[in-house]
């Protein structure tokens, strides 16, 4: 039990720790978890909201020009 309070082992455990969560971070760092994939899915979402908007807004222009080629 005495040589547990040895300060080579005591470093030794507090090094191995310190390494251990860095390295752990580093792993954990590079995950992908659902909620990214919700706001890509929003993003797409609203991309093709938009070119349904923009869809409306040119046929409203032609629409105003046939009406003016009618008249």
């Amino acid at each position: 039990m005495e040589w547990l309070f040895n300060p080579w082992v005591i470093s030794f455990i507090v090094v191995a720790v310190v390494v251990s969560n860095i390295a752990a971070l580093k792993y954990t760092a590079h995950m992908k978890f659902g909620q990214r994939d919700s706001v890509r899915g929003t993003h797409e979402k609203n991309k093709r909201e938009q070119e349904l908007d923009d869809l409306i807004s040119k046929q409203a222009e032609n629409d105003k020009i046939t009406r003016r080629h009618e008249k």
